[in-house]
């Protein structure tokens, strides 16, 4: 087999805010914005990996979820225990305060891990879990 990973799929509850702090902190592109008002479906990814994106999409809007199920990830959401990403940088101090300077919801600053990885972690305006790797 030949793949490879072309999008993934984060909730947001607020586009314009999601735009900002993938734009304005993380530096992302934005590729594609699509629909209106709440019900936005936004493409954004690293200007040089045309090839990898993450779609930032309205969540609970499948017409097979359940009120109830809708509840529980509008809640998940708040929580922030619903989506979460993993990216890597070979900068980490420097993006940690790139995004701290930015506004963004700080939630571990960097550490050396017992796993053998040094990250950081952030939540995006929607309560997604950013976590950052630093490549080594």
């Amino acid at each position: 087999m030949d793949l490879s990973i072309h999008t993934t799929v984060l909730p947001h509850d607020d586009p314009d805010a999601a735009v900002a702090f993938y734009r304005d902190v993380l530096g992302f592109e934005v590729r594609k914005d699509v629909g209106q008002g709440a019900m936005r479906w936004i493409t954004v990814g690293p200007a040089d990996q045309p090839d990898v994106s993450l779609l930032l999409a309205p969540p609970a809007v499948d017409p097979g979820i359940t009120e109830a199920e809708r509840r529980t990830i509008t809640e998940m959401m708040a929580k922030g225990t619903y989506g979460w990403i993993l990216l890597a940088t070979k900068d980490l101090d420097g993006t940690f305060e790139r995004a701290r300077a930015g506004g963004a919801d700080v939630v571990q600053e960097p550490t050396e891990q017992p796993y053998g990885v040094r990250d950081c972690a952030f939540r995006d305006p929607a309560g997604n879990q950013i976590r950052i790797q630093e490549l080594r």
